[in-house]
């Protein structure tokens, strides 16, 4: 009772493409699935967050059988992962990606901007190259693959969604919003940053000319 306000159950993990055998084979598999079992059937919601960064990952047959037996006990797969020169800078390979998720029944949720953090130097794509990625591969899936959200920024004010690149009074600039934000008053709110085909990060944006500071405290 004391846990009733529990609606929903997230999970974010790596094992389903690095271990998928934690699911199938190892000793405890069927006690692991059987806990989300158990909280799908006390009412909960249970989201298994699958991190993924390319369709190979999914195209083995351990793979295929964990993601079976998850999806047998309820919980509904989601896919997320980030966007990483060398490995998935390709809009071909997000968009195959999206369309052997919904085939085999992850829905497919978050393209992520490299997180600026640790050795990001070498995997981290400019945001504008991470832009036209996002919306050439999303060109090339069903609806039902369109899910997919991107390409975003986990920043210290929010979550921030690229939208798109556009002109303003001449100029050319960034549509950005909040997926989510510290301050809910800033969720699904636009704002403006000048273009900069170099920027990786939002706090390499400064505010479009004309146009307001942006409405929350720039990282340093």
């Amino acid at each position: 009772p004391e846990l009733a306000h529990i609606q929903n159950i997230r999970i974010g993990s790596k094992s389903l493409t690095f271990w998928p055998h934690r699911f199938v084979t190892d000793r405890d598999a069927d006690d692991v699935l059987r806990s989300f079992e158990r909280a799908v059937k006390a009412g909960k919601h249970v989201a298994f967050m699958a991190h993924v960064n390319h369709w190979r990952e999914l195209d083995t047959d351990i793979c295929r059988r964990a993601i079976s037996r998850i999806r047998d006990t309820g919980a509904v797969i989601r896919s997320q992962g980030p966007l990483l020169r060398h490995i998935n800078d390709d809009p071909r390979v997000w968009s195959k990606m999206w369309r052997e998720q919904v085939k085999v029944g992850i829905v497919p949720y978050y393209m992520f901007a490299e997180r600026n953090t640790g050795a990001r130097r070498y995997f981290e794509v400019p945001l504008a190259q991470c832009y036209e990625i996002y919306r050439d591969a999303i060109q090339h899936v069903s609806g039902l693959g369109r899910t997919a959200r991107g390409p975003s920024m986990s920043a210290d004010p929010g979550k921030v969604e690229i939208q798109g690149i556009t002109e303003l009074n001449g100029e050319k600039v960034f549509v950005l919003r909040f997926i989510q934000a510290r301050d809910p008053r800033l969720v699904q709110r636009p704002f403006f940053a000048k273009y900069d085909d170099q920027a990786t990060w939002l706090n390499h944006l400064v505010p479009a000319a004309g146009h307001a500071p942006f409405p929350f405290p720039v990282e340093g």
